[in-house]
């Protein structure tokens, strides 16, 4: 059993694959509490369901890719078997977690989505370093930037950790760093990175 706050459909509003139709899992409770994080509803409460139930629920809205969300959903350790039988139904599937607890069990079909923790969030040094081992190709580390400074330490970071084969995403703070200064200086420093804001907020749904 998995408590679970919600399984919706939206569009995939962050990572390489924004913009498409995603069916979104979001288990409840999170191991840290970032100051900019815009799901603290999640942190406790859902409700519990068994992975038969939740893929009874993916199921009715006919969409191929499904993220595994929260919080931080590996805290839950029945994720782990929850995303081994949406492999096995045939769907593409993300995982989004915050880079703290280990990645090792997650089904080796899995696209791993690592939102690595900046100073500015709050929760920097929370990045568990035996996940780096474990990324490969195709997997995604995202850095949330809230000023100049997490800018700067994201850019060390690529600069010395990057390698090819990993997607490397640059995102500003929602109403903390203005979206333009951030392109600005990736372009400035010709940084190998993709820009990304969180496109569901810019539409304005869920």
């Amino acid at each position: 059993m998995l408590q679970v706050i919600e399984v919706f459909a939206s569009l995939q509003g962050e990572s390489s694959y924004a913009g498409l139709p995603c069916v979104f899992i979001r288990l409840s409770g999170c191991n840290l509490r970032c100051n900019y994080c815009d799901t603290d509803y999640a942190f406790e409460g859902g409700e519990w369901l068994s992975v038969e139930q939740i893929l009874s629920q993916v199921k009715k809205y006919g969409i191929p890719l499904v993220e595994v969300t929260g919080g931080e959903p590996l805290q839950q350790k029945e994720s782990i078997q929850l995303m081994q039988a949406l492999v096995k139904s045939g769907y593409q599937v993300l995982l989004e977690t915050n880079g703290s607890l280990s990645i090792a069990d997650v089904p080796a079909e899995v696209i791993r989505i690592i939102d690595y923790k900046l100073r500015g969030s709050g929760e920097g040094g929370s990045f568990a370093e035996a996940n780096y081992q474990l990324l490969r190709d195709g997997d995604e580390i995202k850095f949330v930037i809230s000023d100049r400074a997490d800018y700067l330490e994201a850019k060390r970071w690529v600069e010395s950790r990057g390698r090819e084969g990993l997607r490397l995403l640059f995102s500003p703070v929602s109403k903390r760093l203005k979206p333009e200064l951030l392109a600005e200086w990736i372009l400035e420093d010709a940084l190998a990175v993709r820009f990304q804001i969180q496109l569901h907020k810019v539409l304005g749904i869920a």
